[in-house]
């Protein structure tokens, strides 16, 4: 029996790459001053020349491009606000959709998750074999470890295999 996959190919054909190209982020005349404006600029402006480096698909260069223009196209008051909505919503599209996360985004995840998945659960141990409840703190940081060591390997597996864009998180 022969089955066709083209129907399936067609919607969800993500390998299909893009010949659009990604729009430029128009420089503003940011205030010296307004330390935080500037760095978020330059942090949506590095964003954006590391993936220029990559191949996209044209669904998420379409996608980057949407937020490029909402920041390309916001007033003054609301100038700063809409940069970091738009790193992080570049940023979340990237992950979701091909993989590509910063340096240490799973380390920073891992720690959070490590603290809540083990650490809690450890201290409520500690704490109960020891007749001590105030040992529940214990846990944490050893809960932190775990998740960082964790996190630590799928951010060494993410740079073996590419998935890694040079730059923080």
């Amino acid at each position: 029996m022969y089955y066709s996959f083209s129907i399936f190919e067609r919607k969800f054909n993500f390998s299909k790459k893009s010949n659009m190209q990604l729009i430029k982020l128009k420089p503003r005349n940011t205030n010296s001053a307004d330390k935080k404006l500037n760095e978020r600029y330059e942090k949506l402006q590095s964003l954006l020349e590391e993936i220029h480096k990559r191949e996209l698909p044209q669904k998420v260069t379409t996608e980057i491009n949407t937020e490029i223009e909402k920041v390309n196209t916001i007033q003054d008051s609301a100038y700063k606000k809409q940069l970091l909505k738009s790193r992080t919503k570049i940023l979340r599209i990237l992950e979701k959709e091909l993989k590509l996360v910063p340096k240490n985004y799973y380390r920073n995840l891992w720690l959070a998750l490590g603290m809540s998945v083990f650490g809690i659960p450890m201290g409520a141990a500690f704490g109960v074999a020891l007749d001590n409840m105030g040992l529940l703190g214990i846990g944490l940081p050893i809960g932190m470890v775990i998740g960082m060591a964790i996190g630590s390997e799928m951010d060494k597996k993410a740079a073996k295999e590419n998935r890694q864009l040079n730059l923080d998180s």
